[in-house]
C-alpha cells in the first residue's frame, strides 16, 4: 500500500527537519522510531508538544519516550500499541496505518503527553554499560596503584551502575570467551563482544564508597518511575528491558545512596572530604554531557579538571564523540568497528580517563555496552596518583 503520509510536506516548525533527519539517520535498531520521527516531522500538533519540553530537552528521544510511556501505561497491543513490541504489538513499522493511529493516540493522551514532556527528561540508565565500566575501574586501580575505590556517578538516574560490582560479564572475542566480575548468586549477567585487547580483569578492585546524584533521581520503589525508565528503552529490545528490570530488583535489594542535586560537582567536592585515606575516588558520567550547552560544558570540564589536579580524582567520561572531543586531550578514532551495529563513530560511546597529568582513551563501545573495543593503557612507573 502506498504511504501518502510520508509524501506530505514537512511542518512549518524549526525542528521539523531535525525529526526528518532522525527518521533517516538515527534509530537503526528501532525502525518504529524512524517511522514515527518522519511522521512527527509532518505534524504541527506533535511538534507543538515537542515545544512543551525545556529547551535543553527538546530531542526526539524525549517525545518518543513520552509516547512509549503512555503505551506501556495502557499495556495492550491495541491502537498505537499494536506497533509496540513492548506490549505485544506485531504490526510492521512501515504499515501505512501508523500515521492515523498516531494522530488518534495523541488526541487521546494530549494532556498526559504535555505534562511528561514538561517535567521529565530521558533517563536510559543503561546497566549494560557496566561491561565497560567494570574493566575501566580495573584500569583505574592499575594506574593509581589503589584497589580500594570510591565511585561517584554524576547524572546517575536511578543509580543502577552503582551496582557494577554485582555484575558478571562474558566477553566474546575472536580468541574465545573471557569472563570477569562477581561470581555470587543473584548477580547481573552481561554479555558483550570485544575487539582489540581483552579488557583488563586485574587488579581486583572493591568499592569502599559510592554515591549517585541526579537532577531527577528515580525512585525504584515507585512503579510509575520505573515505567518511565522502561519507556526510555527501544520498544523492540526485550533483552534490554529484562536487564533493566533485573537491575532495578537488585538495586531494591541492596540500595546505595542516590541524591537529588542541582550542583553535582559541589556535592562531589564535599563527598571527597568524607573518604578515608588510601581510597581512590572516581567520577563517572555516561551520556550526560550531551544535554549541556557549550558554556555549561566548559564550566563542568574546568571544575572536574581542578578536582583531578587538586584532589587526585580519576575522571571517567563515557560520552559521545562531540562531548568527548570538547573535553580534549585525546584523538578519537574515525574508523568504524567492522560488523557492529552503531559502528558509526558519531553514534558510539568513548570512554576517556583523566588522572594525574595524563589522559587516555580506554575504549569505545556501543551506547548500551553490547560491544566494546579496548585499548591497552600501561600503568606509569611511578603509581599512586590518588589523594594521600
Amino acid at each position: 500500500m502506498h504511504d501518502d503520509d510520508l509524501h506530505r510536506p514537512l511542518a512549518d516548525h524549526p525542528d521539523a527537519a531535525l525529526y526528518e533527519r532522525c527518521g533517516f539517520d538515527e534509530f537503526q535498531e528501532e525502525p518504529l522510531y524512524q517511522q514515527l520521527c518522519r511522521r512527527v516531522a509532518r505534524r504541527p500538533a506533535l511538534l507543538a508538544l515537542h515545544d512543551a519540553a525545556p529547551p535543553t530537552q527538546r530531542r526526539a528521544t524525549l517525545l518518543l519516550a513520552a509516547l512509549h510511556e503512555r503505551v506501556l501505561a495502557d499495556g495492550r497491543p491495541q491502537g498505537l500499541g499494536a506497533w509496540y513490541a513492548s506490549v505485544g504489538g506485531t504490526r510492521a513499522p512501515d504499515d501505512p496505518a501508523l500515521g492515523a493511529a498516531l494522530d488518534v493516540f495523541v488526541r487521546q493522551h494530549h494532556h498526559a503527553l504535555t505534562d511528561t514532556l514538561a517535567r521529565r527528561h530521558t533517563q536510559t540508565n543503561e546497566v549494560g554499560r557496566c561491561s565497560v565500566l567494570w574493566p575501566a575501574l580495573a584500569q583505574v586501580a592499575a594506574l593509581s596503584g589503589r584497589t580500594r575505590l570510591a565511585l561517584f556517578d554524576f547524572g546517575c538516574s536511578a543509580g543502577l551502575n552503582l551496582q557494577v560490582d554485582a555484575c558478571h560479564i562474558r566477553y566474546q572475542g575472536v580468541d574465545g570467551v573471557h569472563e570477569c566480575g562477581s561470581t555470587a548468586d543473584g548477580v547481573l549477567r552481561l554479555d558483550a563482544r570485544h575487539h582489540g585487547p581483552v579488557p583488563p580483569t586485574a587488579p581486583a578492585w572493591q568499592l569502599d564508597a559510592r554515591l549517585g546524584v541526579d537532577l531527577q533521581p528515580v525512585d525504584l520503589a515507585d512503579p510509575h518511575a520505573l515505567r518511565w525508565l522502561r519507556a526510555c528503552l527501544w520498544p523492540r529490545d526485550r533483552d534490554r528491558d529484562t536487564r533493566l528490570q533485573a537491575a532495578a530488583a537488585l538495586a531494591r535489594r541492596r540500595p546505595f545512596p542516590v541524591e537529588r542535586c542541582d550542583d553535582g560537582l559541589a556535592r562531589l567536592t564535599r563527598w571527597l572530604d568524607t573518604l578515608p585515606p588510601g581510597v581512590q575516588p572516581v567520577l563517572l558520567h555516561s551520556w550526560v554531557l550531551a544535554y549541556f550547552d557549550a558554556p555549561a560544558l566548559a564550566r563542568f570540564a574546568a571544575q572536574a579538571e581542578a578536582l583531578v589536579r587538586q584532589r587526585g580524582l580519576a575522571w571517567l567520561s563515557a560520552e559521545d564523540a562531540r562531548c568527548t572531543q570538547a573535553l580534549g586531550g585525546i584523538t578519537l578514532p574515525t574508523d568504524p568497528v567492522p560488523g557492529e551495529a552503531r559502528a558509526d563513530p558519531a553514534a558510539q560511546t568513548f570512554w576517556r580517563l583523566r588522572w594525574g597529568l595524563q589522559t587516555a582513551l580506554l575504549a569505545r563501545s556501543h551506547p548500551h555496552g553490547a560491544w566494546l573495543q579496548w585499548w591497552a593503557v600501561n600503568p606509569p612507573a611511578s603509581q599512586a596518583v590518588g589523594p594521600g
